[in-house]
């Protein structure tokens, strides 16, 4: 699957968005290395803490289904704002641990679009090497 194509499958995935809160809507879509998808929007809840982003619904749906991060090929992150939206610092975190640090992340309002990854948005992660288990 091309680049242009994950990003199409995001924006799909941005149909499903439920954010009657912030009006701002994401999609994800999760391509892993054996073709199969996943797909992640943004879901409000009234109290905040409880929403939670199209890329963490995504990637945790990949989890959910046996997959791991040497599994994934890539990531695309799309949302309708103004701006080229990128991860929320609790995204940030959770995608250090559950992807490899080099995998790509597409990022895409529909009018511009960024490859970047993990080690690029967090730098000096805090991870598992850091913890005394």
């Amino acid at each position: 699957m091309s680049n242009e194509e994950l990003i199409k499958e995001a924006f799909k995935a941005m149909k499903n968005a439920y954010a009657p809160y912030s009006n701002y809507h994401v999609g994800a879509c999760v391509l892993c290395k054996d073709g199969k998808t996943f797909y992640g929007a943004n879901i409000e809840n009234a109290s905040y803490g409880a929403t939670n982003c199209g890329e963490r619904s995504a990637v945790f749906a990949a989890y959910s289904n046996g997959y791991r991060k040497g599994d994934i090929e890539a990531l695309a992150i799309v949302t309708d704002g103004g701006r080229l939206g990128t991860p929320c610092g609790i995204c940030r975190q959770v995608l250090s641990e559950l992807l490899e640090q080099k995998t790509p992340i597409l990022l895409s309002n529909g009018k511009e679009t960024r490859i970047t990854n993990i080690s690029e948005l967090l730098p000096d992660q805090f991870g598992v090497d850091d913890l005394s288990l």
